[in-house]
């Protein structure tokens, strides 16, 4: 099996590089310091799970010469998706299929304008890993790759990646509701990146104030709201289970918004409770917590240049 990795920040990097280090045969798409880095020292993982060095890995920001692959991981920020789509063409034949892992919702009907959706399959992912500096992956928690076919389906192609997914040790899960699988982490990223940045703290503080847990708790309402306007057949559990989910995070865990905040770069925003927003104006569905975030930090929106 070919792999191409668009996108070898955090989640790309993490799992391209296992994949990688298990014998799979992994190109991965980068650029600027991040993909001299990976050129002329390789690839390093920082990890609990076991560190991983791969002194040689295939790295370039040239689609063309890599040519036809069978599964592209489509990781990149998702502000970056118009610019990475070109690289696309090259790599797509017959049996190729795109998996996004990306935040948000809005991945594969963003993608879908330029790849047949019969080429394109659901994907998310829980890892929490970033890009230390050029050329390593410090991973920090979670390892778990969720993907499946858009119509439910079980087919050959993502049962093969499954099990190389698998086999290279990682998590991997092959979804008959990959729809579900991706609104659901949504509800729970959309809400820790609007409050986490919104209100510069770690999850500990948000969890302890019972005002701001308050808040956090209408804003998973809010989400939930959406998806069930739009359709989506979330489990009825689902609130419990998230709150009992952010029981179990790390006090000091943040979210890459907060991140990204922080160091002046862009923000997936408008993916985020941008989105919520978004959507729940054109469903008729009222959603202020998340209004107000994303009313709140437009002005960063566009990082650095916008300072």
């Amino acid at each position: 099996m070919r792999i191409a990795i668009v996108g070898s920040g955090g989640v790309g990097g993490y799992f391209g590089g296992r994949l990688a280090a298990a014998g799979v045969d992994v190109t991965f798409f980068a650029r600027g310091a991040h993909l001299h880095a990976l050129r002329t020292s390789g690839l390093r993982i920082e990890s609990p799970n076991g560190n991983v060095h791969l002194p040689r890995v295939s790295a370039t920001d040239d689609a063309s010469a890599v040519g036809v692959v069978d599964v592209v991981l489509f990781a990149v920020k998702l502000y970056d998706t118009g610019s990475a789509v070109p690289l696309l063409p090259p790599l797509i034949g017959a049996d190729t299929v795109v998996i996004p892992f990306q935040n948000g919702v809005e991945s594969v009907e963003m993608l879908s304008q330029a790849v047949d959706r019969s080429r394109l399959a659901g994907g998310t992912s829980y890892v929490q890993a970033s890009v230390g500096e050029p050329g390593v992956i410090r991973h920090i928690a979670l390892d778990r790759l969720v993907f499946g076919e858009l119509d439910g389906t079980r087919t050959p192609r993502l049962e093969r990646l499954f099990e190389v997914c698998r086999d290279a040790g990682v998590s991997p899960t092959l979804s008959d509701q990959i729809e579900v699988e991706i609104w659901s982490k949504f509800v729970h990223l959309s809400v820790l990146s609007g409050m986490t940045t919104v209100t510069r703290l770690p999850v500990g503080p948000l969890r302890d104030d019972p005002d701001l847990f308050a808040m956090w708790q209408a804003a998973l309402v809010e989400t939930i709201a959406v998806a069930r306007a739009k359709g989506i057949a979330l489990p009825r559990s689902l609130f419990d289970e998230l709150i009992t989910l952010l029981q179990q995070v790390p006090a000091q865990a943040a979210s890459s918004m907060l991140q990204d905040l922080e160091r002046r770069r862009r923000l997936e925003l408008p993916w985020l409770s941008g989105a919520v927003t978004r959507m729940g104006q054109a469903l008729d569905v009222d959603t202020p917590i998340h209004r107000f975030i994303a009313t709140v930090l437009k002005p960063h929106v566009n990082g650095r240049a916008a300072g």
